[in-house]
């Protein structure tokens, strides 16, 4: 509705502001290169000093400026299309799976790129991600719903993300570790010695120092 693409059920009013919208399908109809179509769209945010280093380098998109459009991956195209979006000035940023089709490197870069932008610039983005990793880089707090999936359920106040991710994950009885070669959290083996540990001392998650 904030992106002007559904109407209210009710008949009410959406208010208006100035949105800046990444969708979860992106089709590449631009007949160009990539530095042709950010000329087009985000002129004056793609050269930019502050924007190329905030934005274009951590995504790489200077190796694949002359690149015709079309011919880009699921993964590059998700890059572009991020630039694209947090090029544009806008009150509200939409950003939808921006994890699809990137690797597990790529989407850490993207959480942060997303992050340092809206923060820096002081606006208000709303992501949708279902990448449980992504989502912990993205947040800073977190609202746990408690209940019977399908049946009813109830949406407990905001809380740190720590605590969230804690209770969240207690109520799924997951838990994570860190890996000691990269540092990033992976699942524990269902009643192992390190998911029983952790458990009892309701640590089910943890976050980068």
């Amino acid at each position: 509705m904030l992106a002007g693409g559904l109407k209210p059920d009710g008949g009410g009013e959406v208010p208006i502001l100035n949105v800046s919208y990444k969708p979860q399908t992106i089709s590449p109809k631009f007949k160009g290169s990539v530095r042709a179509l950010l000329h087009e769209k985000v002129r004056d945010a793609y050269t930019h000093p502050q924007f190329i280093t905030d934005v274009m380098k951590p995504l790489q998109i200077e190796s694949i400026i002359d690149q015709d459009v079309q011919n880009l991956s699921g993964g590059e195209l998700q890059r572009v299309a991020l630039t694209l979006c947090l090029g544009k000035p806008a009150d509200v940023y939409l950003i939808d799976e921006p994890s699809a089709y990137l690797d597990s490197e790529q989407r850490l870069m993207a959480a942060r790129v997303i992050k340092r932008y809206i923060l820096h610039a002081k606006k208000t983005a709303f992501v949708v991600e279902h990448d449980f990793i992504m989502a912990t880089y993205l947040a800073d707090s977190v609202i746990v719903f408690d209940g019977v999936p399908s049946k009813r359920t109830l949406a407990n106040t905001p809380q740190g993300l720590l605590a969230g991710m804690n209770r969240f994950l207690s109520l799924l009885e997951i838990t994570f570790r860190r890996d000691p070669n990269n540092f990033r959290p992976r699942i524990n083996k269902l009643n192992s010695i390190k998911d029983t540990e952790q458990k009892k001392s309701g640590n089910y998650f943890f976050l980068e120092d």
